[in-house]
């Protein structure tokens, strides 16, 4: 997806303040249009952070594999302007926890992945992995990188 929004802003250049429920003003006013920018929030645009712009942040939070306490602080506005998860870590084979859940979850979605979710990073999740990457361009390791991440936020059952 195109945007005119600056994406290779960094995180200590972004400066913006910390965001629930409650809230009112121009970075609500920011964070709903960004949030309509990437197909999360269906409101009007009116500065005010009600339980409809709350649900389009965990939503958003959710796909950018974020935990979904619907509060928009550092990483949720990184990722609004990136458009793509942040400060994630490398994943590979003996790999293993909540996340891995949600890698396999998302390739269970895709296709790539038809087995049991275990949360456990084996040959079988490997292969999954290196299925997605093929199939995206990317170099196929089987490593869960930065540009995999992308590729998996980007694997979404239904919309916000």
């Amino acid at each position: 997806m195109t945007s005119t929004y600056n994406f290779k802003t960094t995180q200590s250049q972004l400066k913006k303040p910390v965001l629930k429920q409650g809230y009112t003003g121009k970075a609500v006013t920011e964070l709903q249009e960004l949030l309509k920018h990437w197909r999360c929030y269906f409101g009007k645009v009116d500065g005010i952070f009600g339980p409809q712009t709350t649900a389009a942040v965990n939503c958003f939070d959710y796909w950018m594999f974020l935990a979904e306490d619907g509060i928009v602080d550092e990483n949720t506005w990184q990722c609004l302007y990136k458009g793509a998860p942040v400060d994630m870590p490398l994943l590979q084979k003996r790999s293993q926890g909540e996340l891995v859940e949600k890698i396999q979850e998302r390739l269970l979605w895709s296709g790539f992945f038809q087995f049991e979710i275990t949360g456990y990073f084996g040959t079988v999740t490997e292969n999954a992995i290196k299925d997605l990457q093929q199939h995206t361009g990317l170099v196929a390791d089987g490593i869960v990188g930065d540009r995999t991440w992308f590729e998996l936020s980007k694997i979404r059952e239904y919309g916000c």
